[in-house]
Order: structure tokens, then sequence, then C-alpha cells
């Protein structure tokens, strides 16, 4: 009766023995061992699937094959003048879009006060340059020391750089153009006052444009100074030919490319800076 009971207990162990001897088998067995993976009922492995070509994105070493990028017109000179003292703007002489010669008068200041103190540092000056040569006059008479006349020259040089300095104020009183250009903004109005720093025009040169571009980085095996290239602008619909004048000596680590400049061989009067378009080149032949 006990030894019925201990088998009835047991029974349910010995029914997990064949799926363990299956579990064991199939584990111990070497890859690839189909017979024995099947004998034993096993499912046969799904094959590898196959690898998928991986097609790297389009870069700088896509485009190094194409000769065509694109370019943008910029101004050979630009700068933005801006007030050299705090006043009140008397007259602005140019609008926006004018044109102008080096050395025009472009901006004008009310500069009463500095000349009020120019003739003020004149008249010090005059004074000091008298009392220098009375000093003088006494010392050959004997009656004025070396002292008394090294300070009065050292008065007469003070006040000297004093109309010098106050020269250089009233000079500052008009704002002249550093180079011919037109009129790209006018930030400055008559009347109006202006602090020292602040932004009054911003000019361009007016003349021969520059090209900027970025080149892919395996470019530099051919380009050159003078290498001549082809340009489509897209505001005018017109091509023009153009030569590389300007190559940078590092190339960006981040986007692969080398900034190039050039200029447009002929005078395209039609074309203003911030246009675009693309350049061509022709790659020599390997």
């Amino acid at each position: 009766m006990n030894m019925t009971r201990s088998f009835h207990s047991i029974r349910p162990a010995l029914r997990l023995l064949p799926a363990l001897a299956v579990a064991f088998t199939v584990a111990a067995a070497p890859a690839g061992s189909q017979p024995i993976r099947a004998a034993l009922g096993a499912t046969a492995p799904a094959p590898p699937a196959t690898p998928v070509a991986f097609t790297p994105p389009a870069g700088p070493a896509a485009a190094a094959g194409s000769a065509v990028v694109r370019v943008l017109l910029a101004p050979a000179q630009e700068t933005t003048l801006s007030s050299q003292l705090a006043g009140r703007v008397q007259a602005v002489s140019v609008n926006l879009g004018d044109r102008f010669n080096k050395g025009a008068v472009l901006v004008r200041f009310d500069c009463d006060e500095q000349t009020a103190r120019l003739k003020m540092s004149q008249a010090d000056l005059a004074a000091a340059r008298e009392s220098h040569e009375a000093k003088l006059r006494l010392q050959g008479l004997q009656q004025a020391g070396e002292v008394e006349v090294s300070l009065a020259a050292s008065q007469a040089d003070k006040s000297a750089a004093q109309v010098e300095l106050v020269q250089a104020q009233v000079a500052q009183c008009i704002v002249e153009a550093p180079f011919s250009g037109r009129v790209v903004k006018v930030a400055a109005r008559a009347f109006q006052g202006a602090a020292q720093g602040q932004a009054l025009l911003d000019i361009v040169s007016d003349g021969p444009l520059k090209l900027r571009l970025n080149a892919p980085g395996p470019w530099v095996g051919w380009l050159r100074r003078g290498t001549r290239f082809e340009v489509q602008i897209e505001e005018t619909g017109r091509r023009y030919t153009a030569r590389v004048t300007a190559i940078n000596g590092r190339i960006d680590p981040v986007s692969q490319t080398i900034e190039i400049e050039g200029t447009v061989d002929t005078r395209a009067p039609e074309l203003l800076p911030g246009m675009s378009g693309t350049a061509r080149f022709t790659p020599p032949r390997s």
C-alpha cells in the first residue's frame, strides 16, 4: 500500500523526463545538427536573413564628383558707419540706395559746442606760447631761471596737444565715406539725437562683386587661383565668366568643404550684393 502511494507521488515527475531529455539533447547538439533536432521534434531555425546593403547618405564625398555648387554675390567692401560722439544729427545727405564717392560727407552733426571748445583751446595755446617767449626774454636778461623756462615750454606743449584733441573731436562732427559705394541701410535721421557708437549708415562698395562659395574638399587637388568657371545668376537669368581669386587655407571639419572667393571677369552693373546662383567648374581630366 505504501509502495503504491509512493509511485503515485513521483508519477508526475516521471512524465517530465522525456521533455527534459529532449531539451538536454537539443542544447548539447552542435550547431547545424538538423537530423537530431528533427528526430526530437525540434523546429528547424529559420535561415538567416539576407543582409541589406547599406547606402551611405549623400554628403561632400558624393558631391565631389559634381562640378556645380551654389554661389553668393557679396560686395568687395562693406561696413557700418557709427557715431564717434554723442550729439544731434544736423543732416543726412544720402538716402537708401544712393551712390556716393569716396570722401563725400554722408552725415553731419551739430557741433557748436565742439567749435567753441576749439576756440578756447586755441586761445590758451596763444597765451602759453606768449608766456614761454616772455620767459625766454627774461632768461636772456638773467631774470628767469631754467626751471621757469622749462615749465612755460611744457605748458605751451600741453595747450598745443589740447588744440589737437578738440580738432579731432570737431572732425568727428562730419562722417565721410571711406570708399565709393552705395547706401544699403539708413539708421540716422536729421534732428535726431545719437549716442556714441550708434549705427548711422550701412554701406557697400560700388565695384566688382565677390563670389563666395563652398566647394567640396577634394576639389583642392585641382583648384588654383585663376581657375575659371561659369556662374548662372538666378535673379538676372544670365551667365557670366568668373575666376577664382582666393582659396581658404583650411577645410571645414564639419561640412568637409572649403571656402572659395572669385570675381566676375566683366563689369555687370545689373548684379547686386545678395544675388545667388550656381557656379559650374570643369575639373581637369585625370
